[in-house]
């Protein structure tokens, strides 16, 4: 571990855009849905992998990092959560960006601008081996939660991966409350909001969005052609089977929509039907309970059943306590695997539990040719664990996000470290810097 530490401070003196470093001697899980690879080599440089897996020559120059005994895998990309918008969660509402309760802007919101890379939950999370987010809006005051966007949580100000990377929708239990009390009323909002900005496409001059009564913002039906063109995802937000297929339907209306399905507790029930409309899933891990009439199947095998099927299935906390924290993951992954096991039900192979939280939520994006493994071209996500990253015993010991190491420390680990042995100072502890 010190000979570990020695090599990664000697990394971290070098220019990022001159070095080439090679992690030799780990067990490589590339995150790709392949097997881990025992005594591979990962080489990256300037900020991409190189090369990762067996037989890869160390080139002349690199900087070795003998990770002989432990595991060398790509980062971990939450698949949906709030990271860097509630500095203080929701018990402090002047620190919570999440969702705006009263704004008259819905489609139009763009987290992005408001990521803080300070946050102490980010540098926590990094910690527990998470190197990207796919970090969403919370849905409100419309049934739209406004543009997400994929950050990193290198520590470092420039958080942002991708802008505007999907538009949030809910539909179901929620959509239903915020539309006025029914799924109906939740699908005529979201077909006018559509048809408003097919309006606006038509005559953006004579576009009624001005108003404070508007149903409809100017920048809101501007965010939604995107959708109707392409050019940004729709994910919608839907548990229940019914809805899941009714959200199916709308490509028949609009063609170019390209959706994710978030949640999709029932989504094992209509399987084949997501897998031939080509539609990714970012699932509810492990979603077992009726926790609400929308969740009535729920069934932990919902994940292995959809893999099976052919969906390009991640997972994520929704619908969960999310007090853990987004590493928690790496234990919903492996109980994907362990599921398979048990008499009856379905799982993942090891190196398909380990996609669901790597490449799988990038490919649902539509950026897996940018993150989410190790494959050349790629960001250099890289993290040493002490042993398998699926396993509870295992922790990460060093971080590369972009190419670069990051710090091994936290503001929860300083407080631990600070109150283990304490002892008096000259000034009260908050004063010291």
């Amino acid at each position: 571990m010190k000979r570990l530490a020695v090599l990664l401070a000697a990394s971290a003196a070098m220019p990022a855009t001159a070095q080439t470093v090679a992690v030799v001697g780990g067990t490589v899980a590339i995150g790709d849905g392949s097997q881990p690879i025992p005594n591979g080599t990962v080489v990256f440089r300037d900020g991409r992998v190189v090369a990762a897996g067996a037989n890869v020559p160390t080139p002349a120059g690199a900087t070795v990092v003998n990770a002989a005994g432990k595991w060398v895998v790509a980062g971990t990309v939450a698949g949906w959560t709030d990271l860097g918008l509630a500095d203080a969660g929701y018990g402090v509402q002047e620190s919570n960006d999440v969702a705006a309760r009263t704004a008259a802007f819905g489609a139009a919101i763009d987290v992005s601008t408001s990521i803080n890379p300070a946050a102490v939950a980010i540098g926590n999370e990094r910690l527990g081996g998470v190197t990207r987010a796919v970090v969403a809006p919370g849905a409100n005051a419309s049934i739209f939660g406004g543009q997400g966007a994929v950050i990193d949580l290198g520590a470092d100000p420039d958080p942002v991966t991708r802008a505007r990377a999907f538009q949030l929708v809910e539909m179901g239990e929620r959509g239903a409350e915020i539309a006025g009390g029914s799924r109906p009323a939740a699908f005529a909002a979201l077909t006018d909001a559509l048809a408003q900005a097919e309006d606006f496409r038509r005559d953006r001059r004579g576009f009624d969005g001005r108003g404070t009564d508007a149903l409809l913002k100017r920048a809101d039906a501007q965010a939604l052609l995107d959708v109707l063109d392409g050019r940004t995802r729709l994910m919608v937000h839907a548990e229940r089977a019914s809805d899941i297929r009714a959200v199916l339907a709308l490509p028949r209306t609009y063609p170019k929509l390209k959706l994710i399905l978030l949640g999709a507790t029932e989504g094992w029930m209509l399987a084949r039907e997501i897998a031939a409309a080509r539609v990714p899933v970012i699932a509810a891990a492990l979603a077992d309970l009726p926790a609400s009439f929308e969740q009535l199947a729920a069934t932990e095998s919902n994940v292995g059943r959809l893999q099976a099927a052919g969906v390009v299935v991640a997972i994520s906390t929704v619908g969960a306590n999310t007090a853990p924290g987004e590493h928690i993951l790496h234990q919903y992954a492996g109980n994907l695997v362990a599921i398979g096991k048990v008499p009856g039900a379905t799982g993942l192979s090891w190196g398909q539990a380990f996609a669901t939280i790597t490449s799988r939520p990038a490919e649902a994006l539509g950026i897996d040719g940018e993150i989410g493994s190790l494959r050349p071209g790629r960001r250099a996500d890289v993290v040493i664990w002490s042993g398998d990253p699926l396993e509870l015993s295992s922790t990460p010991e060093a971080i590369w996000i972009d190419g670069r190491p990051q710090p091994t420390n936290s503001r929860q680990r300083r407080l631990r470290d600070r109150y283990l042995q304490p002892t008096e100072g000259a000034l009260p502890k908050a004063y010291e810097r």
